[in-house]
């Protein structure tokens, strides 16, 4: 016999069978894509002379930047991959899922990227 997916006897076995949808498909898409264009930026803007200001990334630059951009990746993938098994989990109770702390995280992260993209005019 093969194993069993006990689908709804545990609240955080909801949502373990679904699809994605094409708009959360779009949200993860923007996320990861923000994420390396941040690495990417950051470790051009390193190269003209800026600093990290974040102490953990500033540790991952020290090894290469293999090694910041792979760590850089993870830390994005890693909570996706987590908030995606429990997307349907309620939150504190509400009625708000898990997932739209997904759409929430854009906003940041686009902001970074647009404040790194403003310093290339004042990094030479």
């Amino acid at each position: 016999m093969g194993s069993v997916l006990l689908k709804g006897t545990h609240p955080l076995l909801a949502g373990m069978d679904e699809k994605h949808g094409p708009r959360l498909v779009a949200v993860i898409l923007a996320l990861v894509m923000l994420s390396v264009l941040d690495a990417f930026l950051t470790l051009e803007l390193i190269n003209r002379g800026a600093t990290e200001i974040n102490p953990v990334m500033a540790y991952y630059l020290s090894p290469g930047p293999l090694v910041f951009f792979s760590v850089k990746y993870f830390l994005t993938a890693a909570p996706i991959l987590l908030v995606l098994t429990y997307k349907n989990v309620r939150l504190f109770g509400t009625r708000f899922q898990v997932k739209m702390i997904l759409p929430i995280l854009i906003i940041p992260l686009a902001l970074t990227v647009q404040w790194e993209i403003f310093l290339f005019a004042s990094v030479k």
